[in-house]
């Protein structure tokens, strides 16, 4: 089987010519060292260059990172080693090597030691820890020294390529070679160590066109890998894929099987020459390094080869190595929290003899299929026995245990429970893919063609384009993932099976009643399992979620990618794993999750019996799942939380459950929320109590204003003094017809331009007293101003109709205390816009009767005005020292009054407007 590797190109950078690649095991770095003598390290994530060294003008033919130390080594044909520190861009170190270019460097993997290779012929150990002290010479080699590589499973050994076309195995602290390898018919370029299993593997590159693996042990050559067309400039094993990669100066990349060196995938980039090829541990990514710049390429999928059964136990594939872990065991004896890695006993079962691509029990759980390399064989879940095996591209379960396979795209074969073939089947299609479950599923990259496993009888084509599927335990529901969205589809057996015992014939779309379209949702599934009737998976953004119905919920956003296992229903969670094995649960409570089935289905009986099955906690995710169903009636019985309580209460207008979630919670928003409501839903006694608890003032003083309520506005009066709210209580005790708490209200706040002029509209017989004390208050200020103002007892004269202004006073305030209610209002509306002063003249003494309540609001309105003068002139006045007339009086304080203004002979006449403050 090909290993079908997904190759996905990740970086295309240009750039001169490319002599080594090497990428940082933690930051997102690409290090390569260029020909012109510059090494650049790149932002792979960003695909932007992160950092540039000006080493020399000679090439650099290899450059490593020192992680551990944050050191670039860098080693040129100036035959210098440079160290560079790649955080401050600081030269640590330079220092003369060798006599001849230094073809390779490479780092110790724990100990502080550096190799060096070079046209010399020589290989030279350096010590850092010793001040870069050359600590041994190895000598041997007959040419240029092209690489050297130390071994990873023996760090103490390393191997060396030569153009004399030998490779040479060494040992740190011995001078001479442990053996030498005759390898090649003309010079060798580069040797890598196998890292995966136990295989004592090099491999070797040449000049004569040729890749060759050697077992080191018995210094044999096990493969000779042929195809490239110019000399093998680069060559290495994958350290988590079973391939070996070669790269070549005839521009190519070719990529092969590890195990069976058959030619997997060729890659052809257009850049030239191929001088290096860069990976690491852990990372699937690998670095290609040519004549005319870098490309860097994703290998394969990432997601770990591993399956669970219904107990919890998993089995997943290391390379060739099989491990199981039991989850039941460990989370029985701790608590773990959701998202928290389980602390899983790690028990070897054995080894398998394909490289395992896919991994899957069957529905029992008795049995586990590997498949991989062309192949399948399937163990016994337990003891790791094998009980079948045969060839496959792909290998599918049934629900009931038998199994089908896809030999090709022309040929897929049903096999029975005990491993007997059944039948064989030739679709008139490519199958391109085969999925398992309730029926069998034979796709091409258009549509999806389903058969029933006993006659392998066509059910239905679906025209989709699909990457997976998903079929529920009960077999009446599947969701196909294509790649935007999914769709959850209804298996209607009952249709099927009626219209096939029938007889009538079937035709190439199959039965048409056989699949029923539920819900498609627009997002990209990675991995998904079904609970019962709930469709749990994760997106391409990597969140957790489930559907229900078609409503989608997001349990948990995931801080790295990880895949779906399967669920325990003992325990209630969801397992999921990432690349790296370490298993985590997430809770999902089935009883949640049948809850909102019920709903769904409009089973709203059921689903009350099922409530009280569902912890308090989750209630109020009910709730929003029943308000976003429109059930908000419903949704207020169960949620929990107070705020999200009242929100709903408030929805519906249930106004005394809101109040009585109100008083639990005490907050004044809500009580305002609530006091609005009230108001207008003429709750008018409730709106009173919610906007008093709320200590809304401004709310109460429309309330009562609107009711005409004089005695609610005298203790509004009041409150608003305590809480220092003056606007409020200046208009409330003007409304009460106070005028003159209304002036000790302006006093006190210290508007006193505002209560002298207050005083000249409304209470005249103030306006001497209330003078004196803006003189002196002026005074301070601006003694000229001060003196300029006029007092009507000393000017009468500037004061027209002054002696009329006091009498009506004097008959107004007979009235001031009485509070027609509000209602009257029509009866007032329509009187006439005649001033108090001019009725006042215009009526005969002797007839006129008291004054009522609606004249003095008349006065209240139509006595108000002033001309206005801008406040600049009047400081421009000032200054330029003008002097004031004895029939002018100035208002200086502009910033208290809204503005300067002038009050002349005429103001008896004009209409005050009267802005308090608070």
């Amino acid at each position: 089987m090909p290993l079908r590797l997904e190759i996905k190109r990740k970086l295309a950078q240009r750039s001169e010519r490319v002599k080594s690649v090497d990428l940082h095991p933690t930051e997102p770095w690409l290090l390569a060292s260029l020909y012109s003598g510059t090494v650049c390290i790149w932002n792979y994530q960003s695909q932007t260059m992160a950092k540039s060294f000006e080493v020399t003008e000679l090439p650099v033919r290899s450059a490593k990172f020192i992680a551990r130390k944050q050191w670039v080594v860098a080693g040129a044909d100036d035959m210098f080693i440079r160290v560079y520190n790649y955080n401050t861009m600081d030269k640590v170190k330079v220092f003369e090597a060798h006599t001849d270019y230094i073809r390779c460097v490479a780092v110790h993997p724990t100990l502080p030691y550096v190799l060096s290779s070079s046209d010399d012929m020589l290989i030279k150990l350096w010590d850092w820890e010793k001040g870069w002290v050359c600590t041994q010479i190895f000598e041997g080699h007959s040419h240029y020294v092209m690489q050297v590589t130390f071994n990873p499973k023996d760090t103490n050994t390393f191997a060396s390529a030569s153009l004399d076309r030998t490779i040479k195995i060494w040992n740190l602290g011995s001078p001479d070679p442990n053996f030498t390898l005759d390898a090649h018919q003309k010079g060798v370029n580069c040797v890598d160590y196998f890292t995966g299993g136990d295989k004592p593997y090099l491999i070797t590159g040449s000049d004569d066109h040729t890749a060759k693996v050697w077992d080191y042990q018995t210094k044999s050559c096990v493969q000779t890998l042929e195809g490239h067309t110019h000399n093998v400039s680069a060559v290495c094993f994958h350290p988590e894929l079973p391939i070996i990669i070669t790269g070549s100066e005839d521009g190519t990349v070719r990529i092969w099987h590890s195990t069976t060196y058959r030619l997997e995938n060729t890659l052809n980039y257009g850049l030239e020459r191929v001088w290096a090829i860069g990976y690491m541990k852990g990372s699937r990514r690998v670095v290609i390094g040519y004549d005319e710049g870098t490309i860097m390429v994703k290998l394969g999928r990432e997601e770990p080869v591993a399956s669970m059964d219904n107990s919890g136990k998993i089995i997943w594939a290391k390379h060739n190595e099989i491990q199981t872990v039991n989850i039941k065991s460990v989370v029985a004896d701790l608590e773990v929290a959701d998202g928290e890695r389980l602390p899983l006993a790690v028990k070897e079962l054995g080894t398998c003899d394909l490289y395992p691509q896919s991994l899957k029990h069957n529905p029992n759980g008795r049995f586990v299929v590997v498949c991989g390399d062309g192949e399948y064989i399937i163990y016994t879940a337990l003891a790791w026995r094998n009980r079948s095996f045969g060839s496959a591209l792909e290998f599918a379960w049934s629900t009931e245990g038998e199994y089908a396979v896809r030999e090709s795209t022309s040929k897929i074969k049903i096999f029975s429970k005990t491993f007997q073939e059944k039948r064989s089947v030739r679709p008139t299609f490519s199958a391109e893919r085969i999925y398992g479950g309730a029926l069998l599923a034979m796709c091409s990259n258009d549509f999806i063609c389903f058969y029933d496993w006993a006659e392998c009888r066509m059910i239905r084509r679906i025209d989709v384009n699909v990457k997976n599927l998903h079929w529920a335990d009960s077999g009446d529901l599947v969701a196909i993932a294509s790649d935007t969205s999914f769709y959850i589809l209804k298996y209607n057996r009952d249709v099927v099976s009626s219209y096939l015992d029938s007889g009538r014939p079937v035709d190439e779309q199959g039965v048409e009643d056989a699949f029923e379209l539920l819900h498609e949702v627009n997002e990209r599934v990675r991995t998904g399992i079904w609970v019962g009737d709930c469709f749990i998976y994760n997106n391409s953004s990597w969140r957790l979620n489930y559907c229900v119905g078609g409503e989608v919920t997001t349990m948990f956003h995931l801080d790295r990618p990880m895949y779906l296992l399967g669920y325990l229903a003992s325990q209630s969670r969801v397992y999921l794993i990432d690349k790296e094995f370490n298993v985590m649960g997430y809770t999902l409570l089935v009883s949640l999750i049948e809850y909102k089935t019920l709903v769904m289905r409009g089973d709203l009986e059921r689903a009350s019996e099922v409530l009280p099955s569902i912890p308090k906690e989750h209630h109020n995710s009910v709730a929003r799942f029943l308000e976003s169903r429109g059930m908000i009636e419903d949704a207020l019985e169960v949620a929990t939380d107070p705020d999200y309580r009242f929100e709903l209460a408030i929805q519906l207008g249930r106004l005394e459950v809101a109040k009585g979630i109100a008083s639990e919670v005490q907050s004044e928003s809500k009580w305002k929320q609530l006091g609005e409501l009230a108001m207008s839903s003429g709750k008018l006694d409730m709106a009173e109590e919610c906007l008093k608890r709320a200590m809304d003032l401004s709310g109460l003083l429309l309330l009562y204003s609107s009711l005409g309520d004089a005695e609610g506005i005298s203790q509004l009066a009041s409150l608003a003094k305590e809480q220092g709210k003056n606007n409020v209580a200046f208009l409330c005790l003007f409304m009460l017809g106070k005028l003159e708490e209304c002036l000790e209200l302006l006093l006190e706040s210290n508007r006193i331009p505002e209560a002298a002029l207050m005083a000249r509209s409304y209470l005249p017989s103030k306006v001497s007293e209330i003078v004196a004390i803006w003189r002196k208050d002026l005074n301070k200020v601006n003694p000229k101003a001060a003196e300029s103002l006029a007092d009507p007892e000393e000017y009468p004269n500037l004061f027209e109709d002054w002696q009329v202004a006091l009498s009506v006073e004097s008959k107004v305030t007979e009235s001031r205390g009485v509070y027609p209610p509000a209602e009257e209002y029509i009866n007032h509306a329509d009187r006439s816009h005649l001033t108090l002063v001019e009725a006042f003249r215009n009526m005969q003494v002797d007839d006129e009767e008291p004054l009522e309540n609606g004249d003095a609001d008349h006065e209240n309105g139509e006595e108000q005005n002033a001309e206005e003068l801008n406040a600049e002139e009047l400081n421009a006045e000032e200054q330029n020292g003008e002097e004031e007339s004895q029939e002018e009086a100035v208002v200086v304080d502009a910033d208290s009054t809204d503005g300067a203004v002038l009050v002349n002979g005429n103001e008896a006449e004009q209409e005050w407007v009267l802005t308090p403050h608070q």
